[in-house]
């Protein structure tokens, strides 16, 4: 069978067809940015407007510097609605300065500084946040998991679960430094150029980067960094950050990122120490960021933790003991003897908090940690409740209305023993057993439906 030769093009053609290809380049890049040439007007059509202001207002939140509450908004936004968005649309809204705020951070490790922006500001943000998001999102990583919709810090504990079992038992834990105060501005400005062409948004993005923090009657301009607390800081970061991602994606690293958290799964203590040198390097050239070296390190999983977990090194996931510790300081707050509330008060404050932290930590595979958490729980509560009868006599009555022996209450209320350690003794368990507390409506961390008892 004759086979047909193709000729290979000339010099003029080949130079055609590079001319064509850049023309088709040409044309889809001005496709492009006609598409994000537009996007303030976007961001001010109604229905984009309406759905932030009833995300904000579902937010609540602090009032900001002008001490605009959200419930104040709706009535602002009747009276400058107009003005608001003739700003936006003209590029020339000012962004009010942010309200500084410090919080304690978890194990009284010092403080984080919240930036809280005006409610109008969080409008503008949430806005500008709604019509962002669809943008960038789907380019995102699939190792990201940090404030992006449909993702969790579950789902990211079920990867790294998965690359642990794979055998990747090492893990490079990377914490960047101070992230949100060290954001360089011109970077992630460069970052969003390279995907928005409405000079008017990038302007008002960058007005609210810059915009300054009062903090006890001072204002602090700012060069670098951006409020944490606002509603664009999430997307900003992750923005920011998606190099990171794509730069371990291009070397062929398993990692989970969650928010400036990230973990690298690697197979040895020396590969895992050369990952660590390297993104520390990268980091601070690309993205002018610091890695933070004593929250930073290479070792085995079980000796890091990640999202409040611990993961052993056959993929286990246990809850790690510095989550059970500020769990265990939060609810000696709430049974701090001088509040005087009833014991059934101090339960019903307390339901919502065991709700909610054994929740994110069902995905333990020690339910015998929630069991002993029960248990110590029970303890706390039963000291609470005899301080309060204070008493000898009180003690005694309350014991024995509860089912104790006469004899036993009196032995032990005699025996001059401290608060914490009659609360572990026979009769105090007798009286206020755990049916006891169940008719009381304490919530049982053990009882969750979705932990998986082992025994």
């Amino acid at each position: 069978m004759m086979q047909k030769h193709h000729q290979r093009p000339s010099g003029s053609q080949r130079m055609s067809t590079v001319k064509s290809e850049a023309q088709q380049n040409s044309t889809a890049s001005t496709e492009d940015a006609s598409l994000t040439r537009y996007l303030m007007e976007r961001i001010c059509e109604r229905a984009n407007l309406n759905q932030a202001y009833k995300r904000v207002k579902s937010n609540k939140g602090t009032a900001g510097v002008d001490g605009m509450s959200v419930d104040d908004l709706f009535s602002w936004i009747v009276t400058h609605k107009e003005s608001l968005i003739e700003s936006l649309l003209a590029g020339t809204y000012e962004p009010s300065l942010v309200r500084g705020v410090e919080i304690p951070k978890p194990g009284n490790k010092g403080v984080r500084l919240l930036g809280i922006p005006t409610v109008v500001d969080r409008l503008v943000q949430q806005a500008i946040h709604q019509v962002l998001e669809p943008m960038f999102d789907p380019t995102f990583s699939e190792s990201s998991y940090g404030f992006r919709p449909g993702r969790s810090a579950h789902q990211a504990l079920k990867r790294a679960q998965e690359y642990v079992r794979d055998g990747y038992e090492i893990v490079v834990d990377i914490d960047v430094e101070k992230f949100f105060d060290r954001v360089n501005h011109d970077i992630l400005m460069s970052r969003l150029a390279n995907r928005i062409d409405d000079k008017r948004l990038l302007k008002i993005i960058r007005r609210f980067l810059e915009a300054g923090m009062m903090k006890q009657g001072v204002c602090i301009m700012r060069a670098e960094g951006m409020p944490q607390g606002g509603p664009l800081s999430p997307l900003m970061s992750n923005i920011l950050l998606d190099e990171l991602d794509k730069e371990l994606e291009r070397r062929g690293h398993k990692f989970c990122r969650y928010a400036d958290d990230a973990n690298i799964y690697v197979r040895s203590q020396r590969s895992g120490e050369r990952v660590l040198d390297s993104m520390k390097k990268f980091l601070a050239k690309r993205l002018k960021l610091k890695v933070n070296e004593e929250k930073s390190d290479c070792a085995p999983v079980e000796k890091r933790q990640f999202l409040g977990y611990r993961l052993l090194n056959d993929g286990t996931l246990v809850i790690a003991k510095s989550s059970e510790k500020r769990l265990k300081d939060k609810i000696r707050k709430r049974t701090r003897r001088n509040r005087s509330v009833t014991l059934e008060s101090v339960i019903a404050d307390l339901t919502p908090l065991l709700r909610g932290w054994i929740n994110y930590f069902q995905l333990t595979q020690w339910p015998t940690q929630a069991r002993d958490l029960d248990g110590w729980i029970r303890r706390k509560l039963r000291c609470y409740r005899l301080k309060q009868r204070k008493r000898k006599g009180s003690i005694v009555n309350f014991l024995v209305r509860l089912g104790a022996g006469p004899r036993d209450a009196w032995d032990l209320v005699l025996s001059e023993r401290g608060w914490w350690p009659m609360s572990k003794t026979e009769p105090v368990h007798k009286a206020m057993d755990n049916a006891w507390f169940d008719k009381l409506g304490l919530y049982s961390l053990y009882k969750h439906p979705t932990l998986v008892k082992v025994y």
